[in-house]
């Protein structure tokens, strides 16, 4: 059973794996493990102590890697998954491992749609996002912006110019839409 402080490490036949799992093993060997002085399972000597927790209730649709038997014993519900997002992400749970880079995409997906969402559902409130104040453009202003730029090997010279692009294109595709759209609405 995970999360105890015991050994809790299964015993497998080592020839087994290593026929099986091309790799496997290869620390087998404590002189080949750098940290093998330090490795240890003996709680009492460390003072550490810890007993399995109760399992906090699980709720329906709770995303779990394919690779675990089970949920941690506490885990967050502050942001349930919704919408189409929420079906990426559960998606990219029930059907991939941690360990495939579809699983990853999906779960990035997910994030760039519920992204989209949020600035949609924004433009339609009273109080739009403002992404002038909010995305830091008037704070460079006065903190040198182009010295801050240029000469200082910085990584992310080669694509500065896309950011302008990227923070205000959304934004002026938006007010070209609405634009267009009321006008249509008037000449009707």
């Amino acid at each position: 059973m995970p999360y105890v402080a015991s050994d809790h490490t299964k015993k497998y036949d080592p020839e087994a794996l290593r026929a099986r799992i091309p790799g496997w093993g290869v620390d087998s060997d404590p002189a080949d493990r750098p940290s093998h002085p330090r490795e240890r399972i003996d709680p009492e000597a460390t003072g550490a102590h810890w007993e399995f927790p109760p399992l906090q209730e699980p709720r329906a649709g709770r995303e779990r890697s394919i690779e675990h038997e089970m949920l941690t014993p506490v885990f967050g519900t502050a942001q349930p998954l919704h919408g189409v997002s929420g079906a990426i992400r559960r998606f990219a749970y029930d059907r991939y491992s941690e360990g495939r880079t579809a699983h990853w995409m999906l779960l990035v997906l997910g994030d760039r749609v519920d992204a989209v969402t949020e600035h949609v559902k924004s433009l339609a409130s009273r109080r739009p996002d403002d992404p002038i104040t909010e995305s830091g453009v008037l704070s460079e202003l006065g903190h040198h912006p182009i010295s801050s730029r240029f000469g200082q090997r910085r990584a992310d010279v080669k694509h500065s110019w896309l950011d302008p692009i990227i923070v205000a294109g959304p934004w002026v595709l938006a007010g070209v839409i609405a634009v267009r759209t009321i006008t249509k609405i008037a000449r009707r």
